[in-house]
């Protein structure tokens, strides 16, 4: 099975999977915003939690304030992640009723 091009510039994984949901190996086109955050917990064997942060401006004060967000994420079988992780995730279309990304690289 080849590896196609999903127009990010990412390492392709090593691995190869049986995946649909794979971008590198099913079907999956990824479109629209990349995310980076941490791995913050495995909920099974394809979904994942990220946690990201970001600065957001507080109107009132003049100032920029930090927050964090988790998001729920594919990730694809041919990806090798722990908990403490790297990641760079990519739009997709809608998976389930909360995966909306799918992990492209492990940092």
């Amino acid at each position: 099975m080849s590896t196609k091009n999903i127009g990010l510039d990412v390492e392709p994984p090593e691995k190869e999977c049986e995946d649909e949901y794979c971008p590198f190996h099913g079907k999956l086109p990824v479109r629209g915003q990349t995310l980076e955050g941490e791995v913050k917990s495995i909920v099974d064997e394809k979904t994942v939690v990220i946690e990201r942060e970001y600065a957001e401006k507080a109107l009132k004060y003049e100032r920029y304030e930090k927050r964090r967000s988790g998001k729920t994420v594919h990730r694809p079988p041919c990806i090798d992640l722990e908990k403490g992780d790297e990641v760079l995730v990519a739009e997709c279309r809608p998976i389930s009723k909360t995966k909306s990304f799918v992990v492209v690289e492990k940092r």
